[in-house]
């Protein structure tokens, strides 16, 4: 009869990994809107038009309201993303949860992955909507001839219209290393059939 893993609730280090790293990003996140919001917008939380030059052409740090999932895609329909956070919280427990103890690379990515959902579900249960400020190449557009061509949900020349946070940040990492994971991680060996004899005779 198999027998079930230990609970990774009981390994500190296991906990370590997961929560650690979720409580250092959603620090980190709340921290940098935090900031961002006193420097960046009016008083009542509206964007004050300032921007924030940190590497010209590159990187700049432009305060909007997003009501919408990462990168503002789905504006609207708030309680619809508190759901899915709240669903995605549950899942990625239940990841950790069942996950072998010497996974801590896997571990470390469901932290990150939990950090990206917290920090925007808080924004969306305390203030409404997520507060963005990050907007790499900005003012960067596509060539005439490409930008001819773009699809039509594709509403700007820019290369990366978008403006996230932190929290996106982990997110979209996280997703793409959960990918790199699952593609590089050794396949299973088959489990050995309960018929088979194993030898014991003198030799």
């Amino acid at each position: 009869m198999a027998v079930n893993a230990p609970s990774n609730w009981k390994s500190p280090i296991a906990c370590a990994r997961f929560l650690g790293v979720a409580a250092a990003g959603v620090a980190a996140d709340l921290a940098v809107k935090y900031w961002a919001q006193s420097a960046l917008a009016l008083p009542d939380g509206s964007p004050s038009g300032k921007i924030l030059q940190i590497i010209p052409g590159w990187l700049c740090l432009e305060w909007t309201k997003n009501h919408g999932a990462a990168l503002g895609f789905f504006q609207g329909d708030r309680g619809m993303f508190m759901v899915v956070s709240f669903v995605a919280v549950g899942f990625l427990v239940h990841l950790f949860n069942t996950s072998r103890r010497g996974q801590w690379g896997y571990q470390i990515v469901l932290g990150m992955l939990l950090a990206g959902v917290l920090g925007n579900l808080y924004d969306r249960v305390v203030l409404g909507y997520v507060r963005d400020m990050i907007h790499i190449f900005p003012g960067v557009r596509w060539p005439d001839g490409i930008a001819a061509h773009l699809p039509g949900w594709w509403s700007t020349p820019e290369i990366f219209p978008w403006i996230f946070n932190i929290a996106d940040s982990l997110l979209c990492l996280g997703v793409g290393l959960m990918i790199l994971h699952s593609l590089i991680q050794p396949r299973a060996t088959k489990p050995t059939s309960e018929n088979t004899v194993v030898d014991g005779s003198p030799g």
